[in-house]
């Protein structure tokens, strides 16, 4: 990285055009790219777990029929970065002082982000160039710790944890949608229900949706396996319904739900609002450790 950010540093302080410094090049990758993106998201297996999953399911760095696509940053012919661009942007391996070029390749594409989120540096150098391209956040999330934990849980799981049938599908969904409004502010379901409804419906049938139906049919916690690799599990849509929150249950829940992690992978892992205190004693409970820190862009 040392002969790119020569190169880099005196372009950050005379080009805000969003012009790649000279021998560095931007554009989307194709299938040939396949093996190099997934050497560059091996550097940190973790961080990059979304477009690991995504390349373990796809098994292509090719656009998708849906329109979502990879941007890769070469510096002489070498891939040193990357940043998936569908609904949402998620930087892979992207040095900070490179946000630039591909804000720019990113904005000219001419569609809306929901969000960009991962690894907190490159995420908060890309939403400074969207903004001056006139994406305007309307929350920015600057610190969410990275946690993993690399072995069982520290406490007792919670045995009524199982996982999501499709004959529950229609308790499981509005529960779904209730903690994304929670955690985003608005709806799911805004512009229709199918997007969100088959991503759902996806969880279920892949054995990555975790629930606790009670005797009478309400969900009583629910979270899912929402990136899968062969080595690392990303735990996402953690949600206690409020009926059950203050009882001290949390943990029981967060260690059946990594015991179900570790059948599939080694390392269970997650991030979470820093401000989220209680969220993050818990999961300190269980036995996750912070390994990092990721950040979210809302625009």
């Amino acid at each position: 990285m040392a002969k790119m950010l020569s190169r880099v540093a005196p372009w950050l302080a005379s080009h805000k055009d969003g012009a790649a410094p000279a021998g560095v090049l931007v554009r989307t990758l194709g299938g040939a790219d396949t093996a190099a993106l997934r050497g560059l998201a091996l550097q940190d297996p973790v961080a990059n777990v979304f477009i690991l999953a995504h390349l373990r399911t796809a098994g292509t760095a090719a656009p998708t029929t849906g329109g979502a696509s990879v941007l890769g940053v070469f510096d002489d012919g070498i891939l040193v970065g990357a940043c998936w661009t569908g609904a949402n942007l998620v930087p892979v391996q992207l040095d900070p002082s490179l946000a630039g070029p591909v804000a720019a390749a990113a904005h000219s594409a001419g569609r809306r982000y929901a969000s960009a989120f991962g690894p907190a540096e490159p995420v908060l150098a890309l939403h400074a160039e969207l903004e001056e391209l006139g994406h305007a956040a309307h929350e920015v999330r600057h610190e969410q710790p990275l946690m993993t934990l690399a072995g069982p849980p520290s406490v007792e799981p919670n045995r009524n944890l199982t996982l999501g049938r499709m004959a529950d599908f229609d308790r499981i969904l509005p529960a779904c949608a209730a903690m994304f409004e929670e955690e985003v502010g608005y709806s799911p379901f805004l512009g229709g229900r199918e997007f969100y409804s088959r991503r759902v419906e996806g969880l279920i049938r892949q054995g990555h949706s975790l629930v606790h139906l009670n005797a009478d049919g309400e969900v009583v916690f629910k979270a899912e396996l929402g990136a899968v690799t062969a080595d690392v599990t990303q735990i996402q849509g953690v949600w206690m319904n409020p009926l059950f929150r203050g009882q001290g249950l949390s943990a029981g829940y967060m260690a059946a739900v990594v015991e179900q992690a570790r059948k599939i992978a080694p390392v269970t892992s997650l991030y979470v609002n820093g401000f989220n205190a209680r969220a993050r004693a818990s999961y300190q409970r269980v036995g996750f450790r912070e390994v990092g820190t990721f950040a979210t862009v809302l625009f």
